[in-house]
């Protein structure tokens, strides 16, 4: 997500094509490395190293440039991100990755409550539910997944079993591009899916991706010895619900296993973790997330439910 801040009316110079928009200070946020190490959580944003590749395409608007590019280690709501406006000289700023920032009240009482009260449209969990009994040997009452009617009469929970199979969100296409230092090979992914199906006795991985048919089919070559499923929607899914449907469903499956790994930083991954907090799962078979390199691969943020 990029955040433009308009601060005077936008400057630029005529090229041969069109009018050159000249943006006067880049930031690109990122989370602190030590944070989750240490434990660290309090705001704080410091202008520093760049942890991955840091350029800026503008989303290949041609015509739109800079000269001062930074990045900025950020930990904080986003209208802490006013002190770094109110400092600067500039006319214009980008805030690139802007979902670094948090929600003003993102993790509290009133943010899960919120949250809580949304729930998922009670058609696509029926075609989830369906998917689970079918191919994954999961129900809500054999996995101490069931949840009221009401959501206020929701309880706290520790002791969701979720379904005999592993669930994986494997974020691909973009996430690539924009995170060569972290995304990793299939051959890693499908080494760290082993070894988890493995530890947890699994014989059943279910993938949730956005890559390519022939991305999938090669890391299911890899995870051979294992049965690897895939939601496939009919036709008349794809017609009623569209690709937003049908992610729906892919979410759903995934927050009802026993054990979930996502991909770090993906929103689809956040939005997984949430609803297994509310189905009440143990946190470590929550907050996972694939990793480059095994030798150095720390725990996303783990974000626990609040009543």
């Amino acid at each position: 997500m990029t955040l433009i801040v308009h601060k005077k009316p936008i400057h630029g110079y005529k090229n041969k094509y069109s009018k050159v928009v000249l943006i006067d200070e880049v930031y690109t946020l990122q989370h602190f490395e030590d944070m989750f190490e240490t434990g660290n959580f309090e705001d704080r944003m410091k202008i520093d190293e760049c942890q991955r590749r840091s350029e800026v395409t503008f989303f290949f608007y041609d015509n739109i440039t800079s000269h001062n590019f930074y990045c900025l280690s950020y930990h904080g709501p986003a209208t802490k991100l006013t002190d770094l406006f109110l400092n600067t000289s500039a006319s214009t700023i980008l805030i690139n990755h802007a979902e670094v920032a948090l929600h003003e009240f993102f993790g509290n009482k009133l943010y899960w409550q919120a949250r809580r009260s949304m729930r998922f449209n009670k058609e696509l969990k029926e075609i989830a539910a369906h998917f689970r009994r079918t191919y994954l040997n999961s129900t809500d009452h054999k996995d101490n997944t069931e949840s009221p009617e009401n959501w206020v009469d929701e309880k706290p929970k520790r002791n969701a079993i979720g379904g005999p199979y592993l669930a994986v969100h494997l974020r691909r296409r973009d996430f690539i591009k924009s995170r060569p230092n972290e995304a990793p090979s299939l051959t890693i992914i499908a080494h760290q899916i082993t070894k988890s199906l493995n530890r947890l006795s699994l014989n059943t991985v279910f993938i949730a991706t956005d890559g390519t048919k022939e991305e999938f089919e090669t890391l299911s070559k890899k995870l051979s010895k294992y049965t690897v499923v895939k939601y496939i929607p009919t036709k008349y899914v794809n017609e009623r619900f569209g690709e937003g449907g049908v992610a729906i469903i892919d979410q759903i499956i995934c927050s009802h296993a026993m054990h979930f790994i996502g991909t770090r930083e993906s929103t689809f991954s956040f939005r997984i973790q949430e609803e297994r907090e509310i189905l009440g799962f143990p946190t470590e078979a929550t907050f996972n997330a694939f990793c480059k390199n095994e030798d150095n691969c720390s725990k996303p943020s783990v974000w626990k439910i609040v009543y």
